[in-house]
C-alpha cells in the first residue's frame, strides 16, 4: 500500500491571506502550442509536436521534449477541431499561478479536467513549499491535488525508488511577529 497525501491547492500555493484561493482554472479557453517539429495524424486524430514544445491554456503552461494532442473533428476538412488529451514525455514542466511542478511523463484529460504527473514528481510553490511523489493529480474543477508515493518517486528527472515509495516534502512556516 502506497502513502496517499490529498491537499487542497490553498495550501500548496502557500497563500498569505486566509480569505483568498487559487484561482479555477479555465478549462474550456483555447489552447496554445509552439514546436520545433508537427505532425497532423488526421486519420488517427493526433497532432506529434516535438522540440521544446510548450502548450498555454489561460493561465496554466505545459512544457515537455514531446506531446501528442488527441483531437476529435477534422482539422483538413475545414472542420473545428477539439482537444480532448495531451501527453508530455520528456523533461514535463506544468506551471500554474505561485506553483511549478514537474515529471517526466504528464497526461492532460482535458474531458475530465485532470492533470496527471508521473516519475519523479515535484512540486514547488513560490514561497519554497515543495513536495515530492511518484504521481501527483491536479482536479482543476475542484482545485485540489493527490500525491502518493509511488516507486518512481525519485528526484526530479531520475527514475530511482523513493525510500519506502513515500510522499516528502517541505513547508514553509510563517516568521513569529516577536513584540
Amino acid at each position: 500500500m502506497r502513502p496517499l497525501v490529498t491537499l487542497p491547492l490553498l495550501l500548496l500555493a502557500g497563500l498569505t491571506t486566509a480569505g483568498s484561493a487559487q484561482s479555477r482554472h479555465d478549462s474550456s479557453a483555447p489552447i496554445d502550442f509552439s514546436a520545433a517539429h508537427q505532425e497532423f495524424d488526421d486519420r488517427a486524430k493526433r497532432v506529434v509536436l516535438s522540440g521544446d514544445v510548450v502548450v498555454r491554456q489561460s493561465e496554466m503552461t505545459l512544457a515537455a521534449s514531446r506531446m501528442t494532442i488527441a483531437y476529435s473533428g477534422d482539422i483538413f476538412g475545414g472542420g473545428s477541431p477539439q482537444a480532448s488529451r495531451v501527453d508530455a514525455s520528456g523533461g514535463v514542466t506544468l506551471t500554474r499561478p505561485d506553483q511549478t511542478a514537474r515529471s517526466q511523463y504528464a497526461i492532460y484529460d482535458l474531458n475530465r479536467r485532470v492533470v496527471t504527473m508521473i516519475g519523479g514528481v515535484s512540486l514547488r510553490q513560490s514561497n519554497g513549499n515543495v513536495v515530492n511523489g511518484g504521481r501527483l493529480t491536479f482536479n482543476l474543477d475542484t482545485n485540489r491535488a493527490t500525491i502518493d508515493g509511488a516507486a518512481t518517486g525519485g528526484a526530479p528527472g531520475s527514475t530511482e525508488a523513493a525510500p519506502g515509495g513515500r510522499v516528502t516534502g517541505r513547508f514553509s512556516v510563517p516568521k513569529r511577529d516577536d513584540k
